[in-house]
């Protein structure tokens, strides 16, 4: 029996969790609808998909002493009740487990935070009002994020907040605003990430995707209030 639905496999990656090796995990469905989300395929909940867990697992025997972790990606992992599941799976072939998350099920995350080694978080929009609303297509609840961004500081567990640079929805006010409420909440890491256009976009130029982060001043001002900043391209 399955406990996850799986939406793809990266065996190998090194850019998924700080200084691992490690294999990523799609998991399927999302309950947001996020413009500028490159992972269209893995919205739909109840997709069909072909990748059964315990193949990942045989996978997973194979590499050990090549990969040092599993990172949980998506979609939204937070959306399966069976993650926990998988992820004492993962632990008990003694690798490390990743989670990426937008925080939409608080609830789901208080059962889990405890067994991951590093979340990778990431913010849409200021941490207030109706613009996360309108970033994640009309569906996040704000508070539902807050909540799980204090359960992941509380936690103590290493984590980055990171924020997709969409130039249609997002100012340089708007970034201004994200990292000071971080800032204010704890948050020690952050990166910026360059929009990358997608198909369906017909508005957003490169120039004003670069613009929102190499934004002199606001980069010289995030440099100041975490421990670590920088932006990926």
């Amino acid at each position: 029996m399955n406990p996850i639905r799986i939406g793809g496999i990266e065996k190998f990656s090194i850019v998924d969790f700080p200084n691992k090796m490690a294999c990523v995990v799609f998991m399927q469905g999302c309950p947001w609808r996020c413009p500028f989300c490159h992972n269209v395929f893995l919205q739909q909940a109840n997709a069909e998909t072909n990748i059964v867990w315990h193949k990942v697992l045989d996978f997973l025997k194979l590499r050990k002493g090549m990969l040092d972790a599993v990172v949980f990606s998506g979609g939204e992992p937070l959306l399966q009740k069976g993650l926990k599941k998988a992820i004492e799976d993962v632990k008990s072939l003694g690798y490390e487990v990743g989670l990426h998350t937008g925080g939409f099920y608080p609830e789901h995350f208080r059962e889990i935070v405890d067994l991951v080694d590093w979340v990778g978080f990431d913010i849409k929009a200021p941490l207030k009002g109706d613009k996360y609303k309108i970033v994640t297509g009309g569906v996040a609840d704000v508070n539902k994020v807050l909540e799980s961004l204090n359960i992941l500081i509380e936690s103590q567990k290493n984590f980055e907040c990171r924020t997709t640079c969409d130039p249609r929805f997002l100012s340089i006010t708007d970034l201004y605003e994200i990292a000071n409420t971080l800032n204010k909440l704890g948050v020690k890491e952050y990166y910026l990430q360059k929009y990358r256009k997608v198909e369906t976009d017909t508005t957003a130029s490169e120039e004003k995707s670069l613009e929102l982060v190499e934004n002199k001043e606001l980069n010289k001002h995030l440099g100041q209030i975490f421990n670590i900043f920088d932006i990926r391209k």
